[in-house]
């Protein structure tokens, strides 16, 4: 082989060494859902996707299989870098506009619910990798028809809390207070959780029932996963914590020191690729030139 044709060889091994690092699919990622007020997937989830008890998480499973409730952590957008409005249509609210996740979105009243009152109110995010982002929680308007798909003008502007999620949690929970205001009926708080280290968000709706209505929300009340449960299902979900960019971290202890915003591992990996494509490269050049000596 010629010197010139041995370069050629060489800068297509480059070529297809670099095509292969920038086309290796991502996996998909999950990271959580709310555990109080419990969201209508962990509330199906809950029940146990194979033994479900409330109709509507047994016409969900009719629907969509109950692939979606063992995904209970994945209700997510990748790329929706604060889009959320833009991405979002008005009644795909709670599915994140996924099909897979389309059956959150119906407008049932028998949706198991949580009980709540106007006041302070201890939110609960049960997250299986921790991020740092913002997450927000707002509640429809008095007057919300629940009988009708959840559109965005439905939600007050002013949220009920506001949390800068680190990268550490505690034990797997981001806890953090609100401020529940005045409602009667059933009402859908609406989480959106928007990572900084990573365009990718992560949404739900939780139902809630206030003052008269509670004690109705009762006989369906959700109630959230154990943890035992969580472990046992875990070989049945498809879902994975690695992929869409920057840090993706599992719970750690809050109390665990908490590490710089920015972290070397995406730029360690990137670096590290880069010098095994120039490797291969200078190894197919230097090849090339002996056989031409």
């Amino acid at each position: 082989m010629s010197a010139t044709r041995s370069r050629i060889a060489a800068a297509a091994a480059v070529a297809s060494a670099a095509t292969f690092l920038s086309l290796t699919p991502s996996p998909a990622a999950a990271h959580g859902s709310v555990f109080g007020p419990v969201s209508r997937v962990s509330a199906c989830f809950a029940e146990g996707p194979e033994t479900l008890k409330s109709q509507v998480c047994k016409d969900l499973a009719a629907d969509s299989g109950t692939q979606p409730l063992y995904d209970w952590n994945e209700v997510n957008i990748a790329n929706a870098d604060g889009r959320h409005q833009q991405i979002i249509p008005d009644g795909k609210l709670c599915s994140a506009n996924r099909t897979k996740y389309r059956a959150l979105d119906w407008a049932r009243t028998d949706w198991p619910a949580t009980a709540v009152n106007a006041g302070s109110y201890n939110f609960n995010v049960r997250v299986t990798a921790a991020h740092l982002g913002s997450m927000t929680m707002y509640i429809t308007k008095q007057g919300f028809d629940p009988t009708k798909p959840l559109k965005w003008s439905d939600l007050d502007a002013t949220p009920v809390a506001t949390y800068s999620t680190p990268r550490a949690s505690d034990n797997g929970h981001y806890r953090f207070t609100g401020t529940l205001p005045a409602r009667t009926g059933r009402h859908i708080v609406y989480k959106v959780w928007q990572r900084h280290d990573s365009p990718e968000a992560f949404y739900g709706c939780s139902d809630v029932v206030f003052g008269t209505g509670a004690a109705a929300a009762a006989k369906a009340s959700a109630k959230a996963p154990t943890e035992a449960k969580i472990d046992a299902a875990a070989s049945h979900s498809t879902v994975s914590h690695k992929g869409h960019g920057g840090d993706e971290h599992a719970p750690a202890l809050v109390s665990a020191e908490a590490e710089s915003a920015g972290s070397p591992l995406p730029g360690a990996l990137t670096a590290a690729g880069g010098a095994a494509v120039f490797a291969m490269g200078a190894l197919l050049f230097n090849r090339g030139r002996r056989r031409t000596n």
